[in-house]
């Protein structure tokens, strides 16, 4: 009755002019179909609406947002949204290379290279162990033969590959070398004396503002010389401080350490009085006796390298020396740290920057 009452009162008020088709109050949005949107809509005059017109009423809707991958989704449920993997509600936030494999979840963001490290340099030398020729043959009717010709070769690839450093213990490789580390209280150091060595002089050349190179004991010019003498291979080079404040003398993330650094090493051996018994490599395979109270319990396997001067070449089998990197208050001069054989305490000094002593790194 409702509905017939507001016909006739249409056509009640356009009667005295012109007779025209009353519009359907049921179609409001005049689409001249009355569908679920109309329903939907005139329902919305009791309160509810659908936003996101998936035939559930807001009021109950989980999801309006029509941004999200499940909002028509019925039964409801929370919205959710497609992450970078393309997964509807997969929650991966990146995928750096690509690869399918979400940034969180894939061991390498990248590119493994032939070595298997991430992102990493490469082989340091590739050789090649052996190549195989293929050959295929074809018979040739009519010159009664059977032809012979090269299909391809397999290559066999050997490569030689730098270690991998993850954790304080594995190796260090720099410069063609692979040093030994070991970890002391919160610091990771090398267990061996640096042995960077891009040119070598004898003990009577020095500066106190050029860098200086030696190897204990000799007295030439030639690097590859000097490299193959034992005292190398034992006890590494001799630098004075200029030489030892270099960029080149560390592998990247690792330095020569400060005066403090030392110091933070003492301590926690004990003390100054007794560190350097646990510093220094018991028995007296290089030490002279009586090497007191050697342990090398911190596996730092101190060894009495000696040291350098305009003099000559010193005390090797009965100190080690070693630089830090900081200056003391005369500026001609730094910090070191020294072992003796006759001592299990440590010596702190200052040195002559023109002296050639050891050095060691310290991770940063």
């Amino acid at each position: 009755m409702r509905y017939l009452l507001t016909s006739l009162l249409c056509v009640f008020t356009l009667g005295l002019t012109a007779q025209v088709d009353c519009p359907n109050t049921y179609d409001g949005n005049g689409d001249g179909n009355v569908s679920i949107g109309d329903f939907l809509e005139m329902l919305a005059v009791f309160g509810d609406t659908d936003t996101d017109s998936d035939g559930v009423w807001d009021s109950l809707d989980d999801c309006v947002d029509l941004a999200a991958c499940n909002y028509a989704n019925d039964p409801s449920e929370p919205c959710a949204y497609i992450d970078v993997l393309g997964v509807c509600g997969g929650g991966c936030e990146g995928d750096g290379d690509g690869d399918g494999i979400c940034d969180s979840e894939d061991d390498c963001v990248g590119v493994l290279d032939e070595c298997g490290v991430c992102n990493g340099p490469g082989p340091t030398e590739v050789v090649i162990e052996s190549i195989t020729i293929l050959y295929d043959s074809v018979y040739a009717a009519s010159i009664d033969e059977w032809l012979v010709f090269e299909l391809g070769a397999d290559t066999v690839f050997n490569y030689f590959c730098e270690p991998v450093f993850n954790s304080c213990g594995d190796l260090v490789a720099h410069e063609g070398y692979n040093y030994n580390t070991v970890q002391i209280g919160e610091q990771c150091w090398f267990s061996e004396n640096c042995r960077y060595l891009p040119v070598v002089s004898p003990s009577s050349a020095g500066s106190e503002t050029s860098p200086y190179y030696y190897v204990y004991g000799y007295e030439g010019t030639t690097v590859s010389a000097a490299q193959a003498t034992d005292n190398y291979a034992t006890y590494g080079v001799l630098y004075n401080w200029p030489a030892v404040m270099t960029e080149g003398i560390c592998p990247s993330g690792w330095h020569i350490p400060s005066d403090g650094e030392f110091t933070e090493l003492t301590d926690f051996l004990g003390g100054e009085s007794v560190a350097g018994g646990k510093m220094k490599e018991a028995g007296y395979d290089h030490w002279y006796s009586p090497n007191t109270g050697a342990t090398n319990s911190s596996g730092f396997n101190g060894l009495p390298g000696g040291f350098a001067s305009t003099g000559g070449f010193t005390y090797n089998g009965a100190t080690g020396v070693w630089w830090s990197s900081t200056e003391s208050a005369d500026v001609s001069s730094s910090r070191i740290l020294v072992l003796w054989d006759s001592s299990e305490g440590v010596q702190r000094d200052n040195s002559g920057q023109d002296d050639g002593i050891s050095a060691r790194g310290v991770q940063d």
